[in-house]
């Protein structure tokens, strides 16, 4: 990562799905939040950070919510739905576009901490408002286009040392 300005505002939208199933896929690990949220603040005027998670009717998430919030990100819960088939379902994209869409106006740079390509539209109407938007995700699982519109994107897969946790076996 290169020098950023250090007066810019920074809000960070983190799609945990999406970089907890990349983490466990790949690396059979879990994703160090804190160590990428600072990644994404990078020294810079830290505004607000959101994490876009899923809750189950068991709660076995409750200390990893816990933990996120020390970090300071607020959390944005969703409750897992079930259908009658054994289809499990979450989707948050439309939630972190909302809120994208409604707080840019309140900062300079939005870190969108995901490789899924629906937000390609997005990133660009965000950019087309004037913003910097910055993606932080895995490399080897994040859209090409994706990572082609944002106006940088970071590979956190290539530091596992510092951004990945190891499972215990």
């Amino acid at each position: 990562m290169t020098n950023k300005p250090k007066e810019q505002r920074v809000e960070v939208l983190i799609d945990v799905q999406n970089l907890y199933h990349s983490a466990r896929n790949l690396h059979q690990a879990k994703v160090n939040f804190q160590e990428v949220l600072k990644g994404a603040i990078a020294g810079r005027k830290f505004i607000r950070a959101f994490a876009y998670v899923v809750k189950t009717k068991t709660g076995e998430e409750k200390p990893f919510f816990d933990a996120l919030s020390n970090f300071g990100i607020e959390m944005r819960v969703k409750d897992l739905q079930e259908f009658y088939d054994g289809q499990k379902k979450a989707d948050w994209d439309v939630g972190i576009v909302v809120d994208a869409i409604r707080t840019a106006p309140g900062v300079d740079v939005i870190v969108l901490c995901s490789g899924d390509g629906d937000f390609i539209p997005l990133v660009e109407y965000l950019k087309n408002q004037g913003k910097r938007v910055e993606v932080v995700a895995f490399g080897k699982t994040t859209s090409s286009g994706l990572k082609e519109v944002a106006d940088e994107f970071t590979d956190i897969g290539l530091d596992t040392r510092k951004n990945l946790i190891k499972i215990k076996a």
